[in-house]
């Protein structure tokens, strides 16, 4: 029996030792996940969870919340506050340093949601229903590097987007922002502004290019690097008001990773053109009265050139064709040649034969008597 005790217990140990080597598996949907150091990652239904749960061990590291119905994220929500008002709170997770909050049906954000997280360092609200956000909501998150809030702040509209720049000003040390998948039709101003950014995450929005104001404010002062910009998928509008951005392009390749993906929507004319391969100095305005991004047109280049080789296409097949339909037809036509040449020779003949007639002197007509002459017959002698 000893032995093998002993060995059922060296199998358990080998058996904890695999859990504890393979790395965490994701949360499934509709639970809540949290693990630490000296935790085994634990799942339990969150379907009907519709606040943070408090059964969190306070020396997790990670808590992950995914198909919840949280709807609105209360000042403490996360730091022991009741949900009912009372914002006074304490440290209740003071290692927690990544918190997960995907497909929870979120659309409020309170100010101080997330106070009582001193240590957090990344948090995601991607695929959140957002329409109002606390300019606060962020004030206690000092250590935050890494925020994302991909395809979470369509529904909320400019309002919202004017929230999100208070919202972002107090993160001194965020170096990851995604903002993917939000209609987003400029880059938001303090986003820009924050000195620690190291990436920024702009793509599937509705930007049609950068203005000179938001390329400047790419550049930071003292020759200090500014932040990598992902930028494929947004409807770029290549014309005259592409120029700054495809000249910032050329200069700073290496700090937009995807510049090889952007493609041009508009004019037609280079529609689904990469805007890398356009010259710049041929983009220019269709006219003086375009709109502030410019109604755009390329000066005549390598597009007509195709055109024109087009249209000598064009022509060659029609050529071709012509000379198929002669081949085909080359009977009928030989007989139709034949009896025009019979035609023109039966009149030929008619003509000669009328030019002979008037030319023998035994044929002609007599010529007529003068006027007042008398005529005499042959036999009378005068």
């Amino acid at each position: 029996m000893a032995p093998r005790a002993g060995q059922l217990g060296l199998q358990g140990l080998l058996l904890v030792a695999a859990a504890l080597s393979q790395p965490a598996a994701p949360c499934p949907f509709q639970c809540y996940c949290f693990g630490g150091p000296k935790l085994l990652l634990r799942c339990a239904s969150g379907a009907e969870l519709r606040q943070p749960p408090r059964d969190v061990p306070p020396d997790a590291r990670n808590l992950t919340i995914v198909g919840a119905n949280l709807t609105v994220l209360r000042a403490a929500a996360f730091a022991g506050g009741d949900g009912d008002g009372d914002k006074a709170a304490g440290v209740r997770l003071p290692l927690l340093s990544a918190l997960r909050l995907t497909h929870n049906h979120i659309e409020v954000v309170e100010d101080g949601a997330f106070d009582g997280l001193p240590s957090l360092a990344a948090l995601d609200l991607s695929h959140n229903p957002l329409r109002a956000l606390g300019g606060g909501a962020f004030r206690g998150l000092p250590a935050l590097r890494s925020l994302q809030l991909n395809h979470a702040l369509v529904r909320g509209g400019p309002a919202l987007l004017v929230a999100l720049d208070t919202a972002l000003a107090p993160l001194a040390e965020l170096r990851l922002l995604g903002l993917a998948g939000n209609a987003l039709s400029r880059l938001p101003p303090a986003a820009l502004r924050l000195a620690r950014l190291e990436q920024l995450d702009v793509r599937h929005n509705a930007l049609v290019g950068l203005g000179p104001d938001e390329l400047r404010a790419l550049e930071r002062d003292g020759g200090l690097p500014g932040p990598r910009l992902l930028l494929a998928d947004n409807p770029l509008r290549c014309g005259c008001a592409a120029r700054p951005l495809l000249a910032w392009l050329r200069n700073a390749t290496e700090r937009v990773p995807d510049a090889r993906r952007l493609r041009c929507a508009a004019p037609r004319a280079l529609l689904d053109r990469p805007l890398l391969d356009l010259d710049g100095a041929r983009l220019r305005c269709a006219d003086s009265g375009a709109d502030a991004r410019g109604e755009e047109a390329e000066a005549a280049g390598p597009e007509l050139e195709a055109s024109y080789v087009f249209f000598g296409l064009v022509l060659a097949l029609i050529g071709l064709i012509f000379l198929m339909v002669l081949y085909l037809n080359r009977r009928g036509i030989q007989r139709w040649m034949r009896n025009l040449r019979e035609a023109c020779r039966d009149q030929m003949e008619g003509y000669h034969y009328r030019y002979e007639q008037d030319a023998d002197p035994r044929r002609a007509p007599a010529p007529a008597a003068p006027a007042g002459s008398r005529a005499t017959s042959p036999g009378s002698g005068l």
